[in-house]
């Protein structure tokens, strides 16, 4: 079995500080399977190839067990040697540990940057067929390249074998493909090669951290890892929500602190009156709402028979069920025209092609700097509506509130917050990247020293 990854960043023979093998060398490692090797096929400052080669001994694997086990043929003549399975994942914790873990001593800013990577599997089982496995792969923002094998390809009436070659193509740290294998592969492969405990819940939750909450096929991951055991299940999914999902809004719950701040000013309103406005001058009629959390852009998109379809997409399922239960009361027709989806919005996420615009409203400082670039990818080259309306705040704005300490964000959540330079260096370097021209207007009082609390981009396509 081999797995192969591929790197065109200049030095592409930074790879061998993040694997922490030499590339000069071949290292090979027992395993209670058999044996691992790691070597480098090409090694240059263009282009570096790190090769895991897996030998698996399916007759040591049985070889001790209880003599009056009945005997199984199956047991020794088998496809574990040649195809990706459990042992793989097994594979990278052991033998890439320190990098599935992110941790580089020698160069440690390499292992949380976003690197161009290519991951090959000449030989991999999908319990599912090609699209499970453009599933799984193509949400956390991969490019997916799968042949499916013949049977034989002598006999071609004999019909496609379950195994595909398949290639994986993507900017991510080399951390998070390590961690999306490690999950998917058995995922996919149906099966596991040991037993699974509970011990196996707490793997699926550290390896899925960042990842699996928001993935559009989260149950059936967990279903499929955890080997169809309902309670290990059920716990898993309990926990990712417990981890991941911000708690449920409640109408009687006191406000947040961003919302203390910008109730005097009506700013909510304003912000989503001047969202709609953008979206409605720009002739859209199918919209996304991203990020769309309980909903109250939503209800307001709803109100206008301009928009014939509205969709709202977040990570959060709570945030989601409050959103339904507001949206319920609303006419059945007009019901008609909404849908909420689970997912997120730094993934490729084909749910989200051909829409003609986006609104991103006061969502993208509630993310980490580095996942910002998942995000451009995500909606303005892969997604790409006609039209994206951002708004976030104006951190100059915050100098107006007395009750907000110099130099701390509104919200306890906000990650960063732009003053409008930088929101216009951010916007116009996207815009450059991707085929759109991008305008600047200001929501609420527009301060002629500050500027205004909100500052939106208005981002159209026009390539």
């Amino acid at each position: 079995m081999l797995l192969t990854l591929t790197t065109t960043r200049r030095p592409a023979t930074d790879l061998g500080f993040l694997l922490h093998k030499h590339p000069d060398r071949v290292q090979s490692f027992d395993l209670s399977f058999g044996r691992a090797h790691v070597f480098y096929p090409e090694a240059t400052d263009d282009r570096c190839t790190a090769g895991l080669l897996l030998e698996v001994d399916p007759v040591g694997i049985v070889r001790g067990r209880a003599p009056d086990q009945s005997f199984l043929l199956g047991q020794y003549v088998n496809d574990r040697p040649y195809t990706a399975s459990s042992f793989l994942s097994v594979a990278v914790s052991q033998v890439l540990g320190s990098a599935l873990q992110g941790a580089c001593k020698t160069r440690p800013e390499l292992a949380d940057e976003a690197l161009p990577l290519a991951a090959r599997l000449d030989v991999l089982p999908v319990r599912g067929g090609e699209r499970l496995l453009r599933a799984a792969f193509e949400p956390l923002g991969y490019e997916v390249e799968a042949a499916r094998i013949p049977l034989d390809p002598t006999f071609p009436d004999w019909g496609d074998s379950p195994y595909f070659a398949v290639e994986l193509r993507g900017t991510v740290p080399l951390s998070a493909l390590l961690a999306h294998l490690y999950v998917l592969v058995p995922v996919l492969a149906g099966h596991k090669h040991y037993f699974v405990g509970e011990d196996e819940v707490d793997k699926l939750l550290d390896k899925g951290a960042g990842w699996l909450a928001a993935h559009p096929l989260r149950e059936e991951i967990a279903r499929r890892y955890l080997k169809h055991r309902p309670s290990l299940v059920r716990e898993a999914l309990a926990r990712l929500v417990q981890e991941e999902a911000p708690a449920e809004a409640d109408e009687d719950a006191p406000a947040a602190p961003e919302d203390v701040l910008e109730t005097p000013l009506s700013l909510n309103e304003q912000r989503h009156a001047t969202v709609v406005a953008a979206l409605k001058a720009s002739g859209a009629a199918r919209v996304l709402d991203l990020g769309c959390g309980e909903g109250k852009l939503l209800r307001e998109l709803l109100r206008d028979r301009q928009f014939t379809e509205v969709v709202g997409l977040d990570v959060s399922l709570r945030a989601l069920e409050v959103a339904e239960r507001w949206l319920e009361r609303l006419p059945v027709p007009v019901l008609g025209r909404m849908k909420l989806l689970h997912g997120s919005m730094l993934y490729r996420d084909r749910r989200l092609d051909g829409f003609d615009a986006a609104a991103v409203v006061e969502v993208v400082e509630h993310l980490d700097p580095p996942r910002l670039a998942a995000f451009e990818r995500a909606v303005f080259e892969f997604a790409r509506p006609g039209t994206v309306v951002v708004t976030t705040p104006n951190r100059e704005y915050n100098a107006t509130w007395p009750s907000l300490p110099a130099g701390k964000f509104r919200h306890p959540d906000h990650r960063f917050e732009w003053d409008r330079a930088e929101f216009r260096a951010w916007a116009d370097a996207v815009a450059a990247r991707h085929g759109y021209a991008v305008t600047y207007h200001p929501v609420g009082p527009d301060d002629a020293t500050l500027g205004p609390p909100t500052q939106m981009a208005v981002f159209g396509r026009v390539t």
